[in-house]
């Protein structure tokens, strides 16, 4: 069955929520640019590179603190999928912080994919949803192990990206870094859109924090982690965030929520924007949008159903995900790292060369001001969109229209992790930064574009899965070579705090005063000063690491 066109991109690079990556864009602009794409972008077939998971025919169940569990064996790895780790939220519970799960009598059956949360349906010509059932009872996480016995091993903990409206845990294959670096892989679902981001703290303290809901859901999978890892072969002291685009954004995003610390001993970024920003009150557009008065709003947003939720959230501009809620998210990003300092984690984050190429592809030519203007408001938060456009245009006066939206998208994605990891390292715990370069091959004139790493970093090529499940030559030698020495760089992180001595040169640290960073494409290398004019303009020049102090 095909997935959508970032199967792969987004998940590693699966196809499936492409049309969900203008998320923080006007609905308006998403509706128009989605019909547009849609008839007139190009069928490219795309292979599920998790369904295989499901020809696993051997049974396996295990006791656990929560019950009886039956998983799948494929030979040198276990799945369990579709555990729960909250309680529905629904009726009720819609727009509530989320609540543990309960224990079960008997043995759950953990051999199928779960739902996936609500979210529009992707494009029928490029394969539909994928046969997963859209539901708002979609509070589950999957399990890959090399084993529930013996010494408890390194735990990664994957959040999906999506632009925080789309995307599942179910798009990541776990097993392979599982089998390859004998650590257990976590991947999540949380709540999206509205439902999982919408800011109603005004409505009274039973909805503080309603904004990062769906950052809250992560906090309580992590929960459920430390509770719950050690029996399928985890160690809850050693636990590794890692997400791509809003997966990167939600792992800053848990990095600055208090109640997250010593749930997670590491975080990996990539791609992830920037948390900085308050959310957006959008009580009155939606009152407006709803026909209905502001005392009315709450019932009726919880009187919804999933198909009006989402036909309102693509025709308000409602918000996001990743904003500084102050009451779950308490503070930015930069703030957070430093107010650690040493008692904070090592953290890795990156970025693509190319990163704007994928919307430049998905836009039509017309709308790119309207939608460079709403992305550019997300990069520096004194900045409006239309002035740091202006001053893209002053600095790049040779650029065409279609370049000058790419480097708004690229900025946006590099300059979150680019400050994180030069805190990282001058708050002690330590910061690396990489640029993944390598182009795909499979998608002419996009380069090594948004979310191209991810299968890189869970080394989906080392299956043998039909060409189709991947936007790389999988046979090429410096494509596996690459995927391999990079998951494996993963995994020594994970497993010590330090990404060096898995077979890529010797990486430093980043830091204010050398600004060194790892290139990776067929000659991976250390190169400095990658983002020096772009750090010029964000108004970012620091050149000791003093400075952030």
């Amino acid at each position: 069955m095909q997935d959508t066109f970032t199967a792969q991109f987004e998940r590693g690079v699966t196809v499936a929520n492409m049309k969900l990556i203008l998320g923080m864009v006007s609905g308006v602009v998403i509706a128009a640019v989605l019909i547009l794409w849609s008839g007139t972008q190009p069928d490219i077939e795309v292979t599920s590179a998790t369904d295989y998971l499901l020809s696993w025919q051997d049974p396996v169940t295990i006791e656990t603190r929560m019950g009886p569990v039956t998983g799948i064996s494929g030979g040198k790895s276990l799945a369990f999928l579709g555990l729960p780790y909250a309680v529905p939220p629904v009726g009720d519970r819609r727009f509530r912080a989320p609540e543990p799960a309960h224990a079960w009598l008997h043995t759950r059956d953990a051999t199928r994919f779960p739902n996936i949360c609500i979210q529009a349906e992707p494009p029928a010509l490029l394969g539909g949803d994928n046969g997963h059932t859209r539901s708002e009872d979609c509070m589950y996480l999957n399990i890959f192990t090399p084993s529930t016995q013996g010494d408890k091993r390194a735990v990664l903990f994957w959040i999906h990206g999506g632009s925080y409206t789309g995307g599942s845990a179910n798009g990541y294959d776990g097993s392979i870094l599982a089998e390859q670096g004998n650590v257990v892989v976590v991947t999540i679902n949380y709540r999206l859109g509205m439902l999982g981001f919408l800011d109603l703290s005004a409505f009274g303290d039973e909805f503080l924090g309603s904004a990062s809901n769906g950052i809250r859901d992560q906090i309580l999978a992590l929960q459920w982690v430390r509770d719950n890892i050690s029996d399928y072969g985890g160690d809850a002291g050693n636990v590794t965030l890692f997400g791509e685009s809003a997966g990167g954004g939600s792992v800053l995003a848990i990095m600055a929520s208090p109640s997250a610390d010593h749930l997670y001993h590491r975080a990996i970024d990539h791609s992830g924007g920037e948390v900085h920003k308050p959310p957006i009150d959008s009580r009155t557009a939606l009152t407006q949008h709803l026909n209905v008065d502001h005392l009315s709003l709450l019932a009726t947003l919880r009187a919804l159903s999933p198909d009006a939720i989402l036909a309102t959230q693509e025709n308000v501009q409602w918000g996001g995900g990743g904003y500084v809620d102050g009451a779950v998210v308490t503070r930015g990003i930069r703030e957070a790292i430093m107010t650690r300092g040493a008692a904070g984690v090592p953290l890795i984050a990156g970025s693509n060369r190319d990163e704007g190429t994928l919307f430049s592809r998905l836009i039509p030519w017309y709308l790119y001001s309207v939608v460079e203007e709403a992305v550019a408001e997300n990069i520096v938060a004194t900045i409006s969109g239309a002035q740091y456009v202006a001053e893209l245009k002053q600095a790049h006066p040779d650029d065409s229209r279609k370049q000058r939206l790419e480097r708004v998208w690229t900025d946006m994605l590099v300059r979150g992790g680019v400050n994180a990891a030069a805190r990282a390292s001058a708050a002690g715990p330590g910061g690396w930064l990489y640029r993944f370069d390598l182009p795909a091959s499979r998608l002419p004139n996009v380069g090594a574009t948004h979310g191209a790493e991810i299968s890189f970093t869970f080394n989906q090529f080392a299956r043998n899965l039909p060409a189709t499940a991947y936007f790389y030559d999988p046979q090429d030698p410096v494509v596996r070579r690459l995927a391999l020495s990079w998951s494996n760089t993963i995994i020594q992180f994970a497993k010590t705090g330090d990404p060096n001595g898995a077979g890529l040169p010797h990486w430093p640290q980043y830091t204010a005063e050398r600004r060194e960073a790892l290139i990776l494409d067929d000659n991976p290398r250390i190169e400095a000063n990658l983002h020096a004019a772009e750090r010029a303009r964000w108004g970012d020049t620091e050149s000791l690491s003093v400075d952030f102090r």
